[in-house]
């Protein structure tokens, strides 16, 4: 039946061994053909929701129930390190235990789905970031699931690839529920929200499309709070009544002891009004001191038809540049910032002693080995002490026993904001920021927005986001695709 109940949370507790509990007695359900939203702050559980559904972890106390085994299948924010040096071929292939007789046949369909065009023998670690969210999620679609989990799909897709996914969410049949921070691409399709409060670990669910109910609760919170403000009045008014009476003798006292009760009950009356969502702090990124010709670029590599080819151009970037790259996903965008921080493009150079602040959409700075504290302290510029590095980090929600653990370890939102972080403890004379809003909480960029245009050295960007692009003050550009 469509409306049947396909997942299931009952009193769920989840922790990690060395924290509080991230779900604290959740309960949900889900109906077959439901398309939800998950929504939560940056480290509230939102990816553990994904990975409790998938069976891949374990549940501390509750249950959690798939109706008549349903099949289920991920599309990740990001592919595997282990699964980039994988032909398309083999990456689709590995998503299955027996490799289905029409394996070809169904990377076709997948692939023109989610509207990817290159050769199945392509290496998946060459691939853009735009190609590489497409085919994350063709490699779930090619599983045919009954349940369809998608972790930030927009993430590196151009507008011509939002378009095409959302088509094809609202003429799927099956249940999806999708974690995203793009609000525009999420109210074309969204029946209802599950919201993970991070600070009451529970699960809230909500029915309407996403405008609708976070405006829904914005209004609840509003109505809590005025409750509050109108208990609290009274609360206040009758303290001071019984600490009047309670001094005086026979019934005048007897009449503060029934008033300290009332008082009492209204305390209880008193509802939790939900914290907003946290922010990080302002920022800024101190920029090196350093004048001249920072960027020049002469020639770059562009993709034409699955094929490299050179293009001669003439951008120079001083102080203040502000350059943004543009072009459809595989066309070459993420490769030219590659080459041009490590410096294996000669038409792409930066002066020298330049230090480089380097934003790359899939982490690839970051040493997932290393503990949150560790990575901090690695790229400190000179005259900055532990205790700045603390409180730079504590600005970016980076506090406590996070320092202390892996980067693995932190989810994808935290992984930006720890990149952020580095950025503002380098000093550096120049960013470079591919896709430097994936995965960050949407009450987060306008903080970032600001700090990008106080910022006194060269920014190079990419960005498939174009409310964030359009806010930045941008002013030089170079499409790769009308080279």
């Amino acid at each position: 039946m469509a409306n049947e109940v396909i997942l299931r949370f009952e009193d769920v507790v989840f922790e990690y061994l060395d924290r509080k509990p991230l779900l604290d007695e959740v309960s949900f359900s889900v109906r077959t053909g439901a398309k939800l939203t998950l929504m939560g702050q940056n480290g509230a559980g939102k990816s553990t929701l994904f990975e409790l559904i998938k069976g891949e972890k374990k549940v501390k106390s509750g249950r959690v129930s798939i109706t008549n085994g349903a099949s289920i299948a991920t599309a990740q924010q990001v592919v595997d390190r282990s699964d980039l040096s994988k032909t398309v071929e083999e990456y689709f292939a590995s998503s299955f235990e027996v490799e289905p007789s029409n394996l070809k046949g169904e990377i076709a369909k997948a692939m023109g789905v989610v509207n990817l065009t290159v050769p199945t023998e392509r290496i998946v670690g060459e691939l853009s970031g735009g190609q590489q969210a497409r085919l994350l999620l063709a490699q779930a679609l090619i599983q045919k699931p009954d349940i369809l989990l998608l972790d930030e799909p927009t993430n590196n897709l151009d507008e011509a690839g939002i378009n095409h996914l959302i088509e094809f969410l609202v003429m799927y049949e099956k249940t999806v529920i999708v974690i995203s921070h793009d609000a525009d691409f999420l109210n074309c399709f969204t029946e209802g929200v599950l919201y993970l409060d991070v600070f009451t670990r529970k699960i809230e669910s909500y029915v309407g499309d996403y405008y609708s109910v976070v405006e829904e609760i914005e209004n609840r919170i509003e109505r809590e709070r005025k409750k509050n403000a109108q208990l609290e009045k009274l609360i206040k008014d009758r303290k001071e009544k019984v600490n009047f009476f309670a001094h005086k003798g026979g019934k005048m006292r007897k009449l503060a002891k029934k008033m300290k009760e009332q008082t009492s009950e209204l305390e209880e009356n008193k509802v939790e009004v939900r914290r907003e969502d946290k922010t990080i702090r302002g920022f800024t990124i101190p920029a090196q001191d350093i004048s001249g010709d920072i960027v020049t670029l002469s020639e770059v590599k562009v993709i034409e038809n699955h094929k490299p080819v050179m293009k001669t151009i003439d951008k120079v970037l001083t102080k203040r540049s502000r350059l943004l790259i543009s072009g459809q996903n595989g066309v070459g965008k993420s490769t030219l910032l590659r080459t041009l921080v490590s410096g294996a493009s000669a038409g792409a150079k930066i002066m020298d002693g330049v230090v480089v602040g380097y934003y790359s959409q899939d982490f690839a700075t970051l040493d997932y080995e290393q503990t949150v504290f560790d990575s901090l302290q690695s790229v400190l510029a000179s005259g900055i002490d532990v205790q700045e590095m603390r409180a730079v980090a504590a600005g970016f929600l980076l506090t406590g026993d996070i320092l202390g653990h892996k980067v693995s370890y932190l989810s994808e939102g935290q992984k930006g904001l720890l990149s952020f972080a580095r950025l503002v403890l380098m000093r550096p004379g120049l960013l470079v920021l591919d896709e430097p809003t994936n995965h960050i909480n949407f009450r987060h960029i306008p903080v970032i927005i600001k700090a990008l245009n106080e910022y006194a050295g060269a920014i190079i960007l990419i960005s498939h986001m174009p409310e964030f692009a359009r806010e930045i003050k941008i002013n030089d550009y170079l499409d790769l695709g009308k080279l």
